[in-house]
C-alpha cells in the first residue's frame, strides 16, 4: 500500500504542471504566441530570400524589373494586402491557429520580414520615383508599426500601476471634490490669497491639447500656479491658507495621475493616427507602382 502514494503524488504534480502550462499559454502575449511560431516563418522567409539572392545570377544585375524582382515585389505586395485585413480581423472573435493573438503574432513577424521582400526586391536600385516612394512608405509603416509594439508590450502595465485600480471617471470626481473642498476652506482667504485659488477651480484638466498630453507639461497649470503663490503669502488668515494649501497639494497630486493617465493612453493611441494613415497611403503607392510597372512592361 505504501508504494501507492508516490504514484498519487506524481499523478498530482503532472496535473499541477500541465495546468501550470495551460495557464502559461492562456497568459502569452502574441510576440511570444506559440513559442514564437511566426517569428521563425518569419526569418526562415527571410532566410530563403537573403540565400536565393546570393545563388541567382540575374543579369546584367539584380532589379525589380527581372524575374526574380517580379517575383519577391508579388510576394511582398500580396503579403501587405493581407497585412492590412488586421483591421477587419479584429471584429470578428475566433480561437485556436487563427484567434486574434494568432494573427496580430503573424502581422507583426510577417510585416517584419517586408524589410528583406521589399529591399531585394529593389535590387538596391533606389532613385526619385514612385517605386523608391513605395519602398520609403513601406519602411514608414513598419517602423511606425514597431513603435505600436513596443508600446502594446511595456505601457499597459504602467498604465495599470498608475491608475491603482480607480477608473478615469473616479480620478475625476476626486479632483471635482478637492474642488468642492477648496471652494469651502477659501472663504475666510483675502482677495489676493482667493484669486488663485479661483483660478484653480476654473482649471480644465483635459486643457492644453495634444502636445502637453503627450509631453506632460501644462506650463499654464493653474493648481501649481496657486500653490506656489500661496506657499509665499503673508499676512491674513494663516490657518486657513495652510488648510488651502494642504488641499491643493491633494488635488495637484490627483491632476499629476490624471495627466499620467492620459499620457500613456495618448501613446498608446497616437500611432494609430500615423500607422493607419501611412497604411493607405501605403497601398495608393503600391498600386501607383504596380500599374506604371506593367504599363511600361
Amino acid at each position: 500500500m505504501a508504494s501507492l502514494f508516490p504514484r498519487r503524488l506524481l499523478g498530482r504534480r503532472n496535473r499541477a504542471t500541465q495546468t501550470e502550462r495551460v495557464r502559461e499559454r492562456k497568459h502569452e502575449g502574441f510576440l511570444r504566441y506559440a513559442n514564437f511560431r511566426w517569428a521563425k516563418i518569419s526569418g526562415g522567409l527571410c532566410l530563403l530570400v537573403i540565400t536565393s539572392y546570393a545563388l541567382i545570377d540575374v543579369t546584367p544585375r539584380p532589379n525589380g524589373g527581372s524575374w526574380y524582382g517580379y517575383t519577391l515585389g508579388t510576394i511582398g505586395a500580396l503579403l501587405i494586402l493581407w497585412l492590412t485585413a488586421l483591421g477587419y480581423r479584429k471584429r470578428k472573435m475566433t480561437r485556436d491557429a487563427w484567434s486574434l493573438k494568432a494573427w496580430t503574432s503573424a502581422h507583426v513577424y510577417l510585416g517584419l520580414s517586408l524589410v528583406v521582400i521589399g529591399t531585394w526586391h529593389t535590387g538596391f536600385q533606389l532613385g526619385w520615383n514612385v517605386h523608391t516612394l513605395a519602398w520609403a512608405l513601406m519602411m514608414l509603416v513598419i517602423l511606425s508599426g514597431l513603435y505600436g509594439v513596443i508600446v502594446y508590450a511595456t505601457l499597459p502595465a504602467a498604465l495599470s500601476n498608475n491608475r491603482d485600480e480607480m477608473t478615469q471617471m473616479q480620478m475625476l470626481e476626486a479632483i471635482r471634490a478637492f474642488d468642492r473642498q477648496l471652494h469651502a476652506a477659501a472663504q475666510p482667504l483675502s482677495p489676493e490669497d482667493t484669486a488663485p485659488v479661483l483660478a484653480s477651480l476654473d482649471e480644465d484638466p483635459f486643457a492644453g491639447g495634444i502636445r502637453a498630453r503627450l509631453s506632460g507639461r501644462y506650463p499654464k497649470d493653474a493648481t501649481a500656479a496657486a500653490l506656489r503663490a500661496l506657499s509665499l503669502a503673508h499676512g491674513g488668515n494663516a490657518d486657513a491658507r495652510q488648510k488651502v494649501i494642504g488641499l491643493l497639494s491633494q488635488k495637484e497630486a490627483a491632476l499629476a495621475r490624471l495627466r499620467a493617465h492620459l499620457r500613456i493612453r495618448a501613446m498608446l493611441e497616437i500611432w494609430l493616427y500615423v500607422h493607419v494613415p501611412l497604411t493607405f497611403a501605403l497601398i495608393a503607392a503600391l498600386s501607383a507602382h504596380i500599374i506604371s510597372v506593367f504599363f511600361y512592361w
